[in-house]
């Protein structure tokens, strides 16, 4: 497995990691430790969660992703072999300390992670997203805090705009406190929001990329057509999340373009979810992509995209997708 840096620092990290977001609640804990297992097996030892997961669950299912990693880590003893990140924001109950990036529920939300994932550290320690009732400043002295205490060894942020980050940069330069190092934004063939501003930012500060839906939620499987009803137990479906996935993608302008690349791939002799991932990959900048499965087997072609070979013409064809597609609002907060 290739690895880099992540960013700046001296932590290297596979060009793959497991996205675990799913498991829990579209993937029961027993197929979710098979695909730990094959995902290790291939030598992604890079795992991503978050203390609310399973993805479209409720206040009842938080934090049962983060026990699933635990219980299987145990299982295992192989927490030495993982880089684990997590990341935290979001409810965890219905109270209004719960949720935010308050120095009040930073502590609290660190603290139940190692103990729901049976660890005494995290490799990464993530925001989930914007807190704008919270100071940076307060966020980042709660961050600064952890590290040197030694729960959290690196931090990092998600679904950031580029001008959110660069607040935080500076905020953390002027007090000399801890700095993000690396941002988990949203980026595929489908959506590419983030070259305009946050990834040119990344490469300036040096701040490493882990890119989340390369695969469009499975949309760029290749495996929906135009015309059909979204399918139970995908993430299209899935809970709480839906209603966004669909709105991210469910669309025709995208159903036409993926068709296209379905094609694109079909005479270059891969297929479409290898393309995709490795499109992603092969992007100034990017870390690491942040693969999904619910099925152990489904990680084969991800794991192939590391062999796909872009030329020029194959960029320009890839390229030319994104621009067929109809701009559209960006969605501030959870992006």
């Amino acid at each position: 497995m290739e690895t880099r840096n992540l960013g700046r620092t001296g932590l290297r990290v596979p060009a793959l990691c497991m996205g675990t977001m799913t498991f829990g609640l579209q993937t029961e804990a027993a197929e979710s430790c098979a695909i730990l297992d094959r995902a290790m097996d291939g030598g992604v030892n890079f795992l991503d969660t978050a203390d609310v997961y399973p993805l479209g669950g409720t206040l009842e299912t938080v934090g049962r992703t983060e026990e699933i990693i635990g219980e299987w880590m145990r299982e295992r003893g192989n927490r030495g072999d993982v880089l684990l990140a997590t990341k935290c924001r979001g409810a965890m109950g219905p109270g209004p300390n719960d949720q935010g990036l308050s120095r009040q529920h930073i502590v609290d939300a660190v603290d139940a992670s190692l103990r729901r994932l049976g660890t005494d550290y995290i490799d990464l320690y993530q925001t989930h997203y914007f807190d704008p009732r919270t100071p940076i400043e307060e966020t980042l002295r709660a961050l600064d805090d952890l590290i040197r205490s030694g729960r959290v060894r690196y931090v990092g942020c998600s679904n950031y705009p580029g001008w959110r980050l660069a607040e935080g940069l500076a905020v953390s330069e002027r007090f000399g406190i801890a700095r993000y190092e690396s941002v988990q934004p949203r980026y595929n063939l489908l959506y590419r929001e983030i070259e305009t501003e946050l990834l040119p930012l990344c490469r300036s500060q040096g701040l490493g990329v882990l890119v989340y839906n390369p695969l469009a939620g499975g949309f760029l499987s290749g495996k929906y057509q135009k015309g059909e009803e979204a399918r139970e137990n995908t993430r299209f479906k899935l809970g709480t999340a839906g209603r966004m996935y669909r709105w991210r993608y469910w669309q025709e302008a995208q159903f036409e373009v993926v068709a296209e690349l379905a094609k694109l791939a079909e005479s270059r002799g891969v297929s479409l979810v290898s393309l995709a991932v490795g499109w992603v990959l092969a992007q100034a900048g990017v870390s690491s992509a942040i693969i999904g499965a619910s099925r152990a087997e489904q990680l084969d072609d991800s794991l192939a995209a590391l062999d796909v070979e872009f030329d020029d013409e194959l960029r320009e064809a890839c390229d030319a997708a994104w621009w067929k597609l109809p701009r559209r609002p960006v969605v501030e907060g959870y992006r």
